[in-house]
This record gives structure tokens, C-alpha cells and sequence, in this order.
């Protein structure tokens, strides 16, 4: 009787132990994931984007202009990418969302209104020759989809340069103003290709130049690259690129 007491005994210490330990196992399991969540949840343009400077930018080795100044997206809903026709665009990309929207050239940190919105400009390097604008919005934990995007940026040259085309490639639809006057317009529905158009022959001035290009998106992801091509077809690189 007391051999058959005994042997319960050490069976239910022995459960009672194993439940204790798989109790612990669970903590530490609990702990653990509770430590990594902030990093795992974590929304940054870090991976994309630095923060531009005075410091001399150039194009990189292929030409693409990397330091823009972007306006956090406007809200601009559509379901579909389908009724980016030229006549819906050149309607879109002409509304005045914001003051001066056309003549300004903003600063980092000044902030406009577009509606309701209150919008921030951003002076950004982009750590690849395109321009993740997807990531931008969803980093800094704006609207991604529906979204329009506007963007500026200074290119200086060193001497007047005749007979260039600028080349752009943008997911979606995009306009693209050189000194204000309209360069190029990609219109429809349309994934980012190098050079997926190019404009007629423009001139660039000597000393400062002034793009400014309208990105527009409903669904998916948005991006865009920009640079300028000689006569012969080559990336244009003698040019530094400034905020200002």
C-alpha cells in the first residue's frame, strides 16, 4: 500500500514539475516575442531614403538625379489606374492643390495646405536611382494608395547645355516641367522602365534649373526616375543637384 502511495506520489510531482517548466518555456517564448515586436512593427524611409545636405550632389554613375524635394502624398482616390487617359491627366496634374504650387520652391520642413490636408515637404537622397515614393508615404505612415505626389528639385549646370531630352520612367502616371514649361507626360497605366519616355530637344540653362513633376497612383506601388541625355543618347553627369 504504501509502495502503490509513493509511486502516485512521484508521478503527480512529476506532472505537477513538467506543467512548471513548460509554463517557464511559454514565458520566455512570450518575452522574447514581446522584446522583438517594436523592431518587427517598425515604419522608416531609413532603408531609402537620407536626409539631403549642402554638401555637392551629382547624378550617380548613370546619370539619375537623386535628391528631390517631396510633398507628402495628397488624397487623390481612385480604384483603378485605368482612367489615367492624357485628357483626365492634364485635368489632374493642372488643379491647384496647394498656393503657388507651380512657381514655389519649397524648403525641407515648410508645410502647405492641400484641402484638408496639412503637408509636409521633405528634402531627401535617394539611396537608389529611383525614387521609392511607396516607401516614403508608407514610412513616414502616410496614404499609399490614391495618392498624388508632387515633386522638385534644382539642377545647376555649369554652362548652357542645347539639345538635351529628359528621361523618365514612373509607376503610374506622371507630368514633368522643366523651367516651367511641360517636358513630358506618361500617361495610363504603367509600371517604372528607365527611360520609358524621353522628351523633345530642350535647353538647359546655365546656373539653375528647375524640375518639378506631378506622380499619380491608385493601387500599387509608386516610383520614379528621372535624368537627362545628350545629343548622342549618353547620361548627362556635369550637373549637381541642390534643394535650393
Amino acid at each position: 500500500m504504501n509502495i502503490k502511495r509513493k509511486t502516485l506520489l512521484l508521478a503527480v510531482s512529476s506532472v505537477i514539475l513538467a506543467g512548471l517548466g513548460l509554463q517557464g518555456s511559454y514565458a520566455q517564448s512570450t518575452a522574447a516575442k514581446s522584446n522583438t515586436a517594436p523592431s518587427d512593427t517598425a515604419r522608416s524611409i531609413s532603408g531609402y531614403f537620407t536626409p539631403a545636405t549642402t554638401a555637392k550632389k551629382t547624378p550617380d554613375a548613370k546619370g539619375f538625379i537623386q535628391r528631390w524635394l517631396l510633398l507628402d502624398p495628397i488624397n487623390k482616390p481612385n480604384r483603378g489606374n485605368t482612367v489615367f487617359t492624357d485628357s483626365y491627366l492634364r485635368k489632374a496634374f493642372s488643379t491647384e492643390y496647394f498656393p503657388n504650387q507651380f512657381t514655389m520652391l519649397p524648403k525641407d520642413g515648410e508645410t502647405v495646405k492641400a484641402g484638408e490636408q496639412e503637408l509636409k515637404w521633405h528634402a531627401l537622397d535617394s539611396k537608389n536611382y529611383n525614387v521609392k515614393l511607396f516607401r516614403f508615404a508608407y514610412g513616414l505612415r502616410k496614404q499609399i494608395y490614391g495618392v498624388l505626389f508632387w515633386t522638385v528639385t534644382v539642377v545647376n549646370c555649369p554652362r548652357e547645355m542645347k539639345n538635351v531630352r529628359m528621361a523618365v520612367g514612373s509607376n503610374s502616371a506622371s507630368m514633368w516641367w522643366l523651367n516651367g514649361k511641360e517636358a513630358l507626360l506618361l500617361s495610363g497605366d504603367r509600371r517604372m522602365v528607365v527611360d520609358d519616355c524621353v522628351s523633345t530637344r530642350l535647353t538647359l540653362n546655365k546656373g539653375k534649373n528647375i524640375i518639378r513633376g506631378a506622380v499619380i497612383n491608385g493601387p500599387g506601388m509608386s516610383d520614379f526616375c528621372v535624368r537627362f541625355l545628350d545629343e548622342k543618347g549618353a547620361p548627362i553627369k556635369d550637373l549637381t543637384i541642390s534643394c535650393e
